[in-house]
């Protein structure tokens, strides 16, 4: 590739030319507008969002950006169902709750197979969060730049941009042209590994927060100068993240356009896409790139041009995202390839005798390093009345009289001296023996509210799951739990 590459045309720094561009098919007719499926946007109780996230467990933080930054993303799951991402912004970066559910309500209008859709909000308090999609397959980021097994191929790549510019062409149709921070850790991938943009970037980190990161050299000229982002600036990350898919790595815009006025097109492509691409595909490229960095806003072309610009580009259509990824459909194996221990195979199997079995040999030795704070007063007055009725419960649980064990847990948990994610497995169990799943599946979730990388919580969970015929889900929480156990063992 790299003697084509010297002989890439110098028009890729000339003017940009729309009457050359082949038509693309409007992005309202390319790209569903209605995401398969997905609910209306909604607000969430703090409470709802708390227990999905497990207590915001440090174990389910998806991202953080330092000290500065202003929130938090966590991965969860509601009612143990849709699977999510939970931005948590801190207490200060919207004072006016108004103002935060105007904005949240107008990102969650929008509703496309290329982004991930924003399903709700909180506003609760001084509590701020918005609730998206959760994509389980990385950043662009992580698969150019940090890849592992195998670099990113070149019609994926180019799969990647198209989806990108069709994201942002569907939301200026939708009267949302501004995007705050466009990079490649903004672009994630979902179950079936197609590109996705984060809705995230549809609203600022804070009211009067920055629109860009502290980066400068990535940074649009004009927001330099204005502090104010426009439809352009947004123009201009998209060519830094041309240059990224290009290159493999995060090249600052001028350098990037000084590679390209000096020709040196060997140090700007990747050296892992030899021989992949042809003379033409990578001029033009090179070519979107360059007119996207343009300094001046006036010189860089539109969203729909860039559509337009890229749609013939792309060669092998028919091929899922996750063949060109090289990644199991829905981003995990399937159950037959899991180590399952044996409660979680009886979990699985929804073997409610084995399960008591196992968790009466077990006892309560998970429950060790759980926090229980208690005075000196609890100790003298409260304490022994609550330990006898656990003890009650124990026995009753051992006997296998669920009712009794039911009533007995409500009674301890109900006092609140101490916490116990077995106490809340154990009851799980008792109602899943009474034939009630809904109240097993809450106590299997407030199990790992208490503790977030307790497998059997996981596994607790499935068998309620599968109560309430609810498959899928049952197997994705199978699946947590035996990646969790994998990593203690």
């Amino acid at each position: 590739m790299g003697s084509r590459l010297s002989k890439l045309r110098t028009c890729c720094c000339g003017s940009y030319n729309n009457a050359t561009v082949l038509e693309a098919p409007d992005v309202e007719s390319e790209v569903k507008s209605e995401g398969d499926g997905l609910p209306v946007f909604q607000e969430y109780s703090f409470e709802q969002l708390r227990l999905a996230t497990s207590g915001f467990a440090v174990e389910n933080i998806v991202s953080e950006h330092g000290e500065k930054a202003p929130n938090v993303v966590y991965k969860g799951k509601l009612d143990a169902q849709r699977r999510i991402a939970v931005k948590r912004f801190n207490r200060a970066a919207w004072p006016d709750p108004r103002q935060f559910l105007e904005e949240a309500r107008s990102v969650g209008q929008l509703r496309s197979q290329r982004l991930a859709n924003l399903l709700g909000c909180c506003a609760e308090g001084e509590e701020r969060l918005l609730v998206a999609e959760y994509m389980p397959n990385d950043t662009l980021a992580k698969h150019l730049f940090h890849w592992e097994a195998q670099p990113m191929k070149w019609p994926m790549r180019l799969r990647v941009v198209l989806y990108l510019a069709q994201a942002l062409e569907y939301c200026t149709t939708k009267g949302r042209a501004l995007y705050h921070d466009l990079n490649a850790y903004r672009v994630l991938f979902d179950d079936e590994c197609n590109p996705r943009l984060s809705c995230f970037g549809l609203m600022k980190n804070s009211h009067d927060g920055k629109s860009y990161s502290t980066n400068l050299a990535f940074t649009p000229p004009e927001y330099l100068r204005t502090g104010r982002v426009t439809p352009e600036s947004v123009i201009y990350s998209f060519g830094t993240l041309l240059v990224d898919v290009l290159s493999g790595k995060h090249i600052p815009p001028s350098h990037a356009l000084d590679l390209i006025r000096d020709r040196n097109f060997h140090m700007l492509t990747d050296s892992c896409l030899e021989g992949q691409f042809s003379n033409e595909d990578g001029t033009e490229l090179v070519r979107l790139a360059s007119r996207c960095l343009q300094y001046e806003q006036r010189e860089r072309p539109n969203v729909k041009s860039l559509v337009q610009a890229l749609t013939p580009l792309q060669k092998e259509n028919d091929v899922p995202s996750y063949v060109l990824m090289d990644i199991p459909r829905g981003g995990a194996s399937s159950l037959e390839l899991l180590s399952l221990s044996p409660l979680g195979d009886a979990c699985s199997r929804m073997d409610l005798t084995a399960i008591h079995e196992i968790l009466e040999k077990v006892g309560y030795k998970d429950d060790e390093g759980t926090t229980n704070e208690l005075s000196f007063q609890m100790w003298t007055n409260q304490m022994q009345e609550t330990l006898n009725t656990k003890k009650k419960g124990d026995n009753a649980f051992r006997h296998k009289d669920f009712n009794t064990a039911i009533e007995c847990y409500t009674q301890f948990i109900d006092v609140g001296t101490m916490v116990s994610p077995t106490v809340f497995g154990r009851r799980c169990l008792s109602y899943l023996m009474s034939d009630m799943p809904q109240q097993a599946l809450n106590d299997a979730m407030q199990a790992l509210v208490i503790s977030p990388t307790w497998p059997t919580a996981f596994y607790l969970q499935a068998a309620a799951l599968s109560a309430l015929g609810m498959e899928n889900e049952a197997r994705e929480a199978l699946k947590d739990g035996s990646s969790l156990e994998s990593k203690k063992n």
